[in-house]
């Protein structure tokens, strides 16, 4: 029979490389150690990089528009077209994300989702029926408060009363429940310990207004509460990210066919096995009795968390070279 080929499925290392360059460089490490190719599967989990990943693995193109970044300084930001344009994906990052800001410009008390409505709007207007709004790596805390004025503004109908212009799909990277928005993810995006009262007030107070109370729901507090503003508002579905990335791209049945599995993201630590595609992957193929393997930026995981999620070998790679020789390296455990 022939060889197999491993699955090599990696997330993004956030700030660094690409899921889609990881992927590369893993492979030709395992080619380079005399494999037959690998099949690479760049994976994401409804943050930054799930455009690209759901763009490579089912095709489609790429559009753009004008939008405010989150302290509302114009920028141009992208989305993805897939499904014959049927489909849109709206990266949150792309238009609201911690990336856009110096270190010294975050605060969540000023910045605004304004943004990210904006390319709603604009996936819409370019024949969108359903558009997937990818919930991770936000600079905002504002209850989606900016993006629903922008849809507001627009006119556009999304909870299914009646005609409407779009279904949206929020792709959530994390399952904190709105109430838990500020203090979890607050401190990360610039808060300072005085500036947290005044975030949960605000997110309270933007709760109490909506035609729905996302207080206790599950994932309503993705990206600073736009995906809980866009349940409560227009109806949108709430959707693990990981998970539907990982059925979109079929990696249940191309794991089937591999001999082994390699998962990778920039940090592995105890987050992994909260819903995590790195995690996800590796709790799939432990049940699948298929070995699991993982190419880390770096390693915060402890030996109890390696046994749950059953990888066989953790190996740390720092940059494209590093995650070549890590390839390489992994031919010996296959």
């Amino acid at each position: 029979m022939p060889e197999r080929p491993v699955l090599v499925a990696p997330d993004s290392f956030k700030g660094t490389l690409g899921a889609a360059r990881v992927a590369g460089a893993i492979g030709r490490g395992l080619e380079r150690a005399g494999l037959r190719p690998p099949d690479l599967c760049p994976v994401a989990d409804g943050g930054e990089g799930t455009a690209d990943a759901l763009l490579l693995g089912l095709g489609g193109e790429t559009a753009g528009a004008r939008v405010r970044d989150p302290l509302g300084r114009p920028r141009n930001a992208g989305f993805a077209l897939i499904e014959d344009g049927g489909s849109a994906i709206v990266e949150v990052a792309a238009a609201s994300g911690l990336p856009l800001l110096a270190e010294a410009e975050r605060d969540p008390l000023r910045a605004t989702s304004h943004g990210t409505g904006e390319l709603i709007v604009a996936a819409v207007a370019a024949g969108a029926q359903v558009v997937l709004v990818a919930c991770g790596g936000s600079a905002t805390v504002d209850g989606g408060a900016g993006a629903l004025e922008v849809l507001d503004d627009a006119g556009l109908r999304f909870d299914g009363r009646g005609a409407i212009d779009a279904r949206l799909v929020c792709l959530c990277d994390v399952r904190t429940p709105w109430e838990r928005a500020a203090a979890t993810f607050g401190p990360q995006k610039g808060a300072t310990p005085e500036q947290l009262p005044e975030l949960e007030a605000r997110m309270e107070a933007i709760a109490a207004r909506l035609p729905r109370d996302p207080r206790g729901v599950a994932m309503t507090g993705a990206a600073g509460g736009i995906a809980g503003a866009l349940w409560a508002a227009h109806g949108a579905r709430l959707e693990p990210g990981a998970r539907f990335v990982l059925d979109a791209l079929d990696v249940r049945e191309r794991m089937r066919a591999a001999r082994a599995v390699v998962v990778g993201e920039g940090r592995i630590d105890a987050t992994t096995l909260d819903g995590k595609v790195a995690g996800e992957i590796a709790v799939d193929a432990r049940q699948g009795g298929i070995p699991s393997f993982a190419v880390v930026g770096r390693n915060a995981l402890d030996p109890f968390g390696v046994r749950i999620l059953d990888l066989q070998v953790v190996l740390e790679a720092g940059d494209a070279e590093a995650l070549v020789d890590a390839g390489e390296r992994l031919a010996a455990y296959l």
